[in-house]
């Protein structure tokens, strides 16, 4: 009977220490809610519809985003559903983009080291190179959003998208 109590004991401080609390964010909970989101994706003009809500206990802000656009299915051009959570032993935010491309791989995980007003998140290659970066930036004084898409190609920056998101 010690022995189980012990086991038992052991299990539940090995639970406590590995749960994060909630995730405690105020620069992602201007991100939270309805969003128009509209740029350009190379030189085409594109919107988006971008939600945002805290999810699985308030650990995670799910984003899903879907293009207005449509492929010759008459289906979204485009669609995605992000995680974005905080870890706070590294003390990034992380997020895991899933989207109409599959194939998840390292490079569908980004990090981000937190600034003020912004979420500058690197995504790497199998190698560990950035290929690729997603800086969303918030405006407090016009409460919006913009959002950096760049492709990165020997370690320079060549623009992907450009969008602002606007609160519906």
């Amino acid at each position: 009977m010690k022995q189980l109590v012990l086991m038992m004991t052991i299990f539940a401080s090995l639970i406590a220490m590995a749960q994060q609390p909630p995730v405690s964010s105020p620069l992602l909970d201007h991100l939270a809610g309805k969003w128009l989101m509209q740029g350009t994706v190379g030189k085409q003009a594109v919107t988006h519809d971008f939600d945002a809500e805290w999810v699985l206990q308030h650990h995670y802000l799910r984003f899903h985003e879907v293009s207005r656009e449509k492929n010759d299915k008459g289906e979204p051009q485009y669609e995605a559903t992000v995680f974005i959570g905080w870890n706070e032993k590294t003390k990034q935010y992380a997020c895991v983009w899933l989207d109409v491309y599959g194939g998840a791989t390292s490079e569908s995980i980004g990090l981000a080291t937190p600034k003020e007003n912004e979420f500058p998140f690197v995504f790497t290659d199998e190698h560990g190179d950035t290929s690729f970066t997603n800086t969303f930036t918030y405006d407090p004084k016009t409460n919006a959003w913009e959002n950096r898409l760049d492709n990165v190609v020997k370690a320079e920056a060549k623009p992907f998208a450009r969008f602002k998101l606007t609160k519906q």
